[in-house]
């Protein structure tokens, strides 16, 4: 792939902002709309940004760290940028799909990388039915919460949550409890990447639930539909040495 122009995205950090002056004084910036790739400076919050905003463009994106954890980003260097990104491995994911349906009735739609959360508002613990692909597997789980998380988000939230790391071409979701309550030696579980996961919010009125795909958040839900969106793609470079595959791996050996 020859890239002959690039478009610069930055978070606001100053460290972010600092690089992004630099580069663009050293290769220019494109629009995003005509770029050949689009190279988001920060760190993993910047790429999640990056990758909603390119959702519906199919263009790739190339990070690199100027933030703290930066787990989907290159390591950031200045020079050879266009030789680098060129010769970068493409990795395509697809990102999760969720409908819920509030207590008020209200529906709504929304996509998530990283993963689908459904999380207590109150001090009251949350109580939730898990059902997959159309039959009860859980009658109730109390818990603080529950998500389902995508290979790409398995070493976020996820892992936070004792949730297992899953490799980009495992083609599985983690299921995984947050703080479960009853039953309380329930670890989770392993689900295909095409299982539908629907989990309905028992006593909602009384224990309010909230649902989060990524940094959208959706208040007192009755009852979420969650499956991989396989009708969108979204695509991320990493050099050759930095894969996400080889970081996913290494993560699981880390003391």
């Amino acid at each position: 792939m020859a890239l002959d122009n690039l478009a610069f995205v930055a978070s606001p950090h100053e460290e972010a902002q600092a690089a992004f002056t630099r580069l663009v004084a050293r290769y220019g910036n494109a629009d995003p709309a005509t770029a050949r790739a689009v190279v988001a400076l920060g760190g993993d919050g910047l790429m999640l940004q990056t990758l909603h905003a390119q959702l519906h463009t199919g263009k790739p994106i190339y990070g690199m760290n100027c933030g703290s954890v930066g787990f989907l980003m290159n390591d950031y260097a200045e020079d050879d940028l266009p030789q680098r990104i060129e010769a970068a491995e493409h990795t395509t994911i697809h990102p999760l799909r969720v409908n819920v349906e509030g207590t008020d009735g209200e529906r709504h739609e929304a996509l998530a990388i990283n993963e689908v959360s459904m999380l207590r508002e109150t001090y009251q613990a949350a109580k939730l039915r898990i059902v997959i692909d159309g039959k009860t597997r859980m009658d109730e789980l109390v818990c603080d919460g529950l998500l389902v998380a995508t290979p790409a988000g398995s070493t976020a939230y996820n892992l936070s949550a004792h949730g297992p790391i899953l490799p980009l071409g495992a083609q599985l979701l983690a299921l995984t409890p947050i703080s479960a309550f009853r039953p309380r030696r329930w670890r989770g579980a392993l689900l295909r990447h095409d299982a539908c996961v629907r989990i309905d919010v028992l006593e909602a009125s009384k224990r309010p639930v909230s649902a989060v795909a990524d940094h959208q958040e959706f208040r007192s839900i009755r009852t979420a539909s969650i499956e991989e969106a396989g009708d969108k793609s979204l695509h991320m470079l990493f050099d050759r040495d930095r894969n996400l595959d080889e970081r996913i791996i290494a993560e699981q050996f880390l003391p």
